[in-house]
């Protein structure tokens, strides 16, 4: 069985994580390249993975210009980067595993398909839900009929109040000019779900409300300042204080202290960023956000079905649940509690329905097991294997992000909007 090479674009978080795999599975992925503006990244990945200093690029373009070095494309770039980079690769004749949201518009997504269809070459969504446990049993269990044709999905996508706060009020999501919207960013794993479930039926239309609500500076509490640590009288009360979120829990660390990645990171000049130039020292009611902290969608089917998902930021509990009814059954449950229920009418006299519980064991990480076994999925997929069940090639990927796009355009312009496939 052939290994796969394969170079990062964009040496951040999320890349890093899915260029991992190598690391333990060496057999099957050797990561043989860098390529990231930040020179520091750069020669983070190459102490790594020990590639040459010529296979290190600033650029895509870069990279592309020097034809096809690798079998592949670990593209982790930032939203509106994602497409514009990704043409010149693919061009070049890489295949390539393309972090969410696959763009910040429409048009964007439909010019990478497009490409990707001239060119011949794989492309894989990193929708890392459905490689989560707990959806693929729910998965299989849909697929299977067991709950017969599905006439309703609902999912729920609570955002935790410090997640909220460090990544779509205080942070580099905040603005919808900085890239995609809160839906996309922080949902197009739901949407995609939804049609996931729904088996290629294709979304013919979508409806969606939402605001910016709670997270402005009308709602700030009496004695809050602008920055916690400079003058805020409430900061020790605060649940939103960044001393508590960054320093004492730090939750969300990787986002708080990235631009300090290379420098001294100790607790006081880390306090000493929170009161100056760090956006994350500031008061949660006192930014410079106007994404949406709640949205909600609905969806209709080309085959009469429908689908809602809510979207709530600042929950106390992070967690995603789902709703699916069939004409023959159903199943609820929770993925962060790794069970769901699965219910079936009975009429038999003094029963209304049977009720099954599955539990699904948790591997404790934030996507429920799911960044690897995705890794996994798609350098099977690139030696010629099967795809898996879970698999998001491109095509079957797109479905989610044009509910998204639409229910976007349907909450700012307060109207109906059609699903042209």
């Amino acid at each position: 069985m052939k290994q796969v090479s394969a170079i990062i674009v964009g040496a951040g978080h999320r890349s890093m994580l899915c260029a991992s795999y190598a690391r333990s599975h060496p057999d099957e992925l050797k990561i043989v390249g860098v390529a990231d503006p930040n020179e520091w990244r750069r020669k983070q990945a190459q102490d790594i993975y020990g590639f040459p200093d010529d296979m290190c690029f600033e650029t895509a373009e870069a990279l592309a210009d020097k034809g096809k070095l690798a079998d592949a494309i670990i593209n982790g770039t930032m939203d509106m980067q994602h497409v514009p980079t990704a043409l010149p690769l693919l061009e070049a004749g890489y295949d390539m595993l393309l972090e969410k949201p696959i763009s910040i518009s429409e048009d964007e997504v439909r010019q990478l398909l497009k490409t990707t269809r001239k060119c011949g070459r794989k492309v894989m969504i990193c929708h890392v839900l459905r490689y989560a446990p707990f959806y693929v049993e729910v998965r299989k269990r849909v697929k299977e009929g067991e709950i017969g044709d599905l006439v309703s999905v609902m999912t729920v996508e609570n955002v935790s109040y410090h997640h909220m706060g460090t990544c779509f009020v205080r942070g580099k999501w905040n603005r919808r000019e900085c890239g995609s919207s809160m839906l996309m960013s922080k949902c197009c794993h739901d949407l995609d779900l939804i049609t996931w479930m729904k088996s290629g039926i294709a979304p013919k239309a979508v409806a969606s409300f939402g605001s910016l609500m709670y997270f402005k500076p009308e709602n700030a509490p009496e004695g809050s300042g602008t920055r916690c640590l400079v003058d805020c009288k409430i900061e020790e009360s605060c649940d939103y204080s960044c001393r508590k979120h960054f320093i004492d829990q730090n939750l969300w660390g990787a986002y708080a202290w990235q631009h300090m990645e290379h420098e001294d990171q100790s607790v006081g000049n880390k306090i000493r960023s929170l009161k100056e130039e760090n956006p994350h020292g500031r008061c949660v009611w006192r930014c410079d956000n106007d994404v949406v902290d709640h949205q909600t969608v609905a969806i209709e089917f080309s085959d009469g079905s429908t689908a809602s998902h809510n979207m709530i930021g600042g929950t106390s509990k992070p967690c995603r649940s789902i709703h699916l009814i069939g004409t023959k059954g159903e199943i609820q449950g929770v993925m962060e509690d790794g069970t769901f229920v699965v219910r079936h009418p009975d009429a038999r006299a003094g029963h209304e329905y049977t009720e099954v519980n599955v539990d699904m064991s948790m591997t404790g990480d934030g996507h429920g097991g799911g960044d690897l076994r995705l890794v996994e999925d798609f350098v099977r997929t690139l030696r010629g294997d099967t795809a898996s069940i879970s698999s998001t090639n491109l095509e079957d990927s797109i479905y989610g992000h044009l509910i998204g796009f639409g229910a976007d355009r349907a909450r700012v312009e307060r109207r109906y909007v059609d699903i042209i496939e």
